[in-house]
């Protein structure tokens, strides 16, 4: 049976890629067959291929399973900005069935895991009252937890393990991802984590200046997920 985690992060540009890659090469090395899915992405660069978001290129190009880019991703919207009001101004509304139904091609492949990677928070607004995390409820899927190593990530992590928990959703582990080489007392803050989120700690991704040319996969232990 395949096995589906969500990924969310504590905030927007905390790693939630890279950590997202770093699971799937840590599953491409135990031999698994993985797939990836982006449920909403917004910007978009030209690329060969046409207009395409970045995130969504490095998620196939990680993934053992080959797969074309449109199955990957459930709506790509052009503009750098929140997806709710690119929705909004392309008249495109964000369908949450639509959401399901990509998953539900991608699970009918034979992907042994797949790690949906969300967008910003865990709180992100889709339109129309709707949050993403109503869609990664309706799924019942378990919670992979990004944490940025920053000032405030404490509070950050925090606040999204509760508000994961009040979903009733299972938290399947966390990881954290070191986004400034500078930040004070970095251990410290690792250490006060690892005492207050009860969810097996899945790993710790130290600051790396070009991080999709290192070998991320080393730095994970999927052992919780299997």
């Amino acid at each position: 049976m395949t096995k589906t985690f969500f990924i969310t992060g504590t905030d927007t540009e905390v790693g939630k890629t890279v950590s997202t890659v770093a699971l799937l090469r840590a599953a491409n090395k135990l031999g698994l067959l993985t797939a990836a899915y982006k449920p909403v992405a917004s910007g978009c660069d030209l690329m060969e291929e046409g207009l395409c978001n970045q995130d969504v290129v490095m998620l196939q190009k990680n993934t053992s399973l080959r797969l074309a880019y449109e199955e990957l991703v459930g709506y790509c919207f052009e503009p750098h900005i929140a997806p709710h009001i690119a929705s909004e101004e392309s008249g495109v509304p964000i369908e949450l069935y639509v959401l399901s139904d990509g998953l539900k091609r991608l699970r009918e492949t034979d992907a042994d895991m797949i790690f949906v990677e969300g967008a910003g928070g865990w709180r992100l607004p889709v339109g129309h009252g709707h949050f993403l995390s109503d869609w990664v409820r309706h799924e019942n899927l378990p919670v992979i937890l990004v944490v940025g190593a920053k000032l405030g990530c404490l509070n950050h992590a925090m606040l999204t393990y509760e508000a994961i928990q009040h979903d009733r959703l299972n938290i399947a582990g966390w990881c954290v991802n070191r986004i400034h080489p500078g930040m004070s007392h970095y251990k410290a803050n690792l250490e006060t984590l690892k005492s207050l989120l009860p969810a097996p700690f899945l790993g710790e991704i130290p600051y790396l200046a070009r991080p999709f040319e290192s070998d991320l996969g080393q730095y994970l232990d999927l052992s919780p997920l299997l």
